[in-house]
């Protein structure tokens, strides 16, 4: 197996000369707040591991853990089920004996779950400063703003707001209160085809909060020209956009971003391709447009793990997506090349922040009668975002 990026990230064999220093590389020409935030967090005491399987067996069916696909390996261990954003929300949804829901994931992914799980289930986020800064760059006073811009603009009527998962709850709302629906990357393409389709006679979307994913998805998968997409920048008067362009518009991008998969570029693409003959790359669809038009497969996080997971022994490939996720697909197929896509391996920042002392101190206290960090949201926004989120899951 070739592991020269993901060993350099982890403490393995000595660094590639190819790679820059975990958190003091930078790439001017990524996009703004897309540099990587430092090192690898270290593993955890192991005795922390034994007093987790302790208080997880003595709560028994009372709780149940959803672990991320980007969770560290010393969390995702006690997951009951692992996921992406979509599989976790209906996971969440189905499970209604548990107590107690808890979420090693971000802030976002644990609102959805509270607003689809009954009254009395608690939702729990083992560290509450777990966030996302995609999400954070649509607030729901921005949103309202742009929804005006539209009125003003005339375009309203027509429009239907799609938002991605990584959004806050109140942006979920919103979607609900205009009989839009939230995606995820798994079923993005079809959120977009209810969206256009005779049901809803939608002339336009707006597609919140991530730019890419609403631009690869209705430009590669929609058949969508580039130039029926424009983007909103919530910094500038009316987005940036004039009336006319918000009338003609299919697609409204907002302009968000992952900080994330927003780090790979084309340049590292063909920098992988000449480092490592016949590799297969593969690009999760919040890579930029440059990028997934540049790889061989484009697909969510399940999807990523499907292709790889099924790939023949002697298969190589690079992996644009986070870091704790390749190094994981990495170590369970020795027989494969499993590569990051960039030089400067980089993992998301807040999703670390759940590690295993956090999960440990959310289950013993659980054990004690202790319900900690439980996430709630509004009853008036839950009700619209359920509404939302249900359009979601009801989707074919």
């Amino acid at each position: 197996m070739t592991l020269d990026t993901v060993d350099a990230a982890v403490g393995g064999p000595a660094p590639s000369p190819l790679l820059l220093l975990l958190g003091r590389g930078t790439d001017p020409a990524s996009e703004r707040g897309v540099d990587c935030p430092g090192d690898l967090p270290s593993a955890s005491d192991p005795d922390l591991v034994e007093r987790a399987r302790a208080a997880k067996a003595a709560l028994g069916d009372s709780v149940f853990v959803l672990g991320h696909h980007y969770q560290r390996d010393e969390v995702i261990q006690f997951a009951d089920v692992t996921g992406d954003s979509f599989k976790l929300a209906r996971d969440a949804a189905a499970r209604p004996d548990a107590r107690h829901i808890v979420f090693c994931g971000v802030h976002f992914m644990a609102e959805s779950a509270d607003i689809l799980t009954a009254e009395r289930q608690g939702v729990i986020l083992p560290d509450l400063a777990a966030g996302c800064s995609m999400a954070d760059m649509a607030t729901a006073e921005q949103v309202e703003q742009a929804w005006d811009a539209l009125v003003d603009a005339g375009a309203a009527d027509g429009t239907v707001p799609v938002t991605y998962m990584n959004s806050s709850a109140a942006i979920k709302g919103f979607t609900g209160r205009h009989d839009g629906t939230v995606c995820t990357s798994s079923n993005a393409r079809r959120a977009l085809e209810w969206a256009f389709g005779p049901d809803r006679r939608g002339e336009r979307v707006l597609f919140l909060p991530d730019q890419h994913l609403g631009r690869n998805t209705a430009v590669r998968e929609l058949g969508l020209s580039l130039t029926d997409c424009v983007v909103y920048n919530p910094h500038r008067p009316n987005g940036g956009l004039t009336a006319r362009q918000l009338r003609d518009a299919k697609m409204i991008l907002w302009k968000g971003h992952c900080s994330v998969h927003g780090r790979f570029s084309r340049a590292c693409v063909d920098e992988v391709r000449a480092r490592i003959p016949g590799v297969t790359v593969i690009a999760h669809p919040e890579c930029q447009y440059e990028v997934v038009t540049a790889a061989d497969l484009v697909g969510s996080t399940e999807y990523i793990i499907k292709v790889v997971d099924e790939a023949p022994p002697g298969s190589a490939f690079a992996v644009g997506t986070e870091l704790n996720l390749v190094r994981r697909l990495a170590n369970r197929h020795p027989d494969k090349t499993v590569a990051f896509l960039d030089k400067t391996v980089c993992y998301c920042s807040t999703m670390n922040r759940i590690d295993l002392p956090h999960l440990v101190w959310t289950l013993e206290s659980l054990v004690r009668g202790e319900v900690v960090n439980r996430v709630t949201v509004d009853p008036d926004i839950a009700a619209n975002a359920r509404k939302a989120l249900e359009t979601m899951l009801a989707l074919p």
